[in-house]
């Protein structure tokens, strides 16, 4: 990206080749087309930019209840199972991303009523942004039980995803030729 030109995301400034690029416009591109424009990143990094991926898996992405949560992560999974299938790497580590977000968002659901986790308002610069942005995080509450059943969930089927041998090796293909 050109020195002075406009940061698209206000996500984090990429650091390395292999972190998530959040200067990309993913509005503008289908990466099931352009997949190489595509960067696995940490954790959950971009699982709510990137498209086609985007609007096939979020309709399904559900924790409320262990019954949606198990509904949701089975077809998900199904659905990481059949990019993989298709040699859809990018489509597959998305699918990926959402389990781990439906655990991670249950948890916090499990240990803060509403899911607020930190004090106060995310300071205006910092929207979009995960992280507490010097906030301090709220005391946890007793855990709720249905919500912790949820998350146990959908960590079974992301410990499922990440232990599958076709995807891991497309992983490390993926990492060693594009970051």
């Amino acid at each position: 990206m050109p020195e002075n030109s406009p940061r698209v995301s206000k996500g984090p400034a990429k650091k390395s080749d292999g972190d998530f690029d959040y200067d990309v416009d993913y509005r503008q591109h289908d990466l099931r087309k352009e997949p190489e424009l595509y960067r696995v990143g940490r954790g959950e990094q971009g699982v709510l930019l990137v498209q086609p991926y985007k609007g096939e898996i979020l309709p399904h992405w559900r924790f409320a209840t262990p019954d949606a949560a198990r509904q949701s992560s089975e077809k998900i999974y199904a659905l990481f199972l059949d990019y993989l299938a298709a040699g859809d790497f990018v489509g597959a580590d998305m699918a990926r991303k959402f389990l781990q977000m439906g655990f991670t968002r249950a948890r916090r659901y499990a240990n803060h009523k509403g899911g607020k986790k930190y004090d106060g308002p995310v300071p205006e610069d910092k929207k979009g942004q995960s992280g507490a942005h010097g906030r301090a995080e709220l005391p946890r509450q007793p855990e709720d039980p249905v919500k912790a059943e949820s998350a146990r969930i959908f960590k079974a089927k992301w410990d499922e995803a990440e232990a599958n041998e076709e995807y891991a090796a497309m992983k490390k293909q993926w990492k060693a030729q594009y970051g």
